[in-house]
């Protein structure tokens, strides 16, 4: 849990400027990350009626989403954060919920999708978060993982030395935190691989796991389907 106030607390610190940080850390790319993940979702047959976005930040990705028609009847975005759900809130993406996203507050099988951008990488317990994102699922449904990844190798010197020394100094001349943008650079370094984060979706009980690099593989998009007779998640 300490892990976590700290996490919740460079958030609610970057909040202000995070759109803006994006795009400029990014260098654009973010835009089309987005667009990617939109296609995917809109390419899920039976199309979702009902979808979560969690750890939905500023709202951004689930404005694309029902944007282009790919929420249905319901569009939820859930956060930890409260000051980034007030900054999603001004664009009227859907309803927000506060809630920690290893303890929803959502009844089993409540949505056909589930949409998590840039936001697993930051649960300090990434095992329970999985869980509760298939116990939300309806059987059938599909969760979508857009979240950085590890580059081509050649290019993977060049891109951690920009994540260490050059990030976090660019972050802090615009005005954020210089030291929540060192954070986002050892995380990107910690986190799984595309090939071990399949092995964990499967072993939160997901089917059908695949993934997309985009972008040298800076960044990947990880679908998943809950099975559809899928068993109850059992609790930790």
């Amino acid at each position: 849990m300490q892990e976590t106030a700290k996490v919740r607390s460079m958030f609610d610190r970057v909040a202000p400027r995070y759109d803006f940080l994006n795009a400029l850390l990014s260098g654009g790319r973010d835009r089309a990350w987005r667009g990617f993940l939109t296609r995917q979702v809109l390419a899920q047959r039976p199309a979702p009626q009902r979808l979560l976005d969690l750890a939905t930040g500023s709202g951004e990705v689930l404005r694309a989403l029902r944007g282009a028609g790919a929420c249905g009847r319901l569009g939820v975005g859930s956060d930890f954060c409260l000051p980034m759900l007030r900054e999603a809130a001004p664009k009227g993406p859907g309803p927000l919920v506060l809630a920690d996203g290893t303890r929803l507050p959502f009844a089993d099988g409540s949505f056909d999708a589930a949409t998590i951008a840039f936001g697993l990488r930051n649960f300090e317990d990434r095992a329970a978060g999985l869980r509760e994102l298939h116990r939300v699922l309806a059987p059938g449904g599909v969760l979508y993982i857009l979240e950085f990844s590890h580059p081509w190798r050649l290019l993977a010197p060049f891109y951690y030395l920009y994540l260490r020394h050059l990030l976090p100094r660019i972050a802090a001349l615009v005005g954020a935190p210089g030291e929540a943008y060192a954070y986002l650079g050892e995380s990107i370094r910690a986190f799984p691989g595309p090939s071990a984060l399949a092995g964990h979706l499967r072993g939160a009980g997901f089917a059908e796991v695949s993934w997309s690099g985009l972008t040298a593989r800076v960044v990947a998009v990880h679908r998943a389907r809950k099975a559809p007779s899928a068993p109850p998640t059992s609790a930790a």
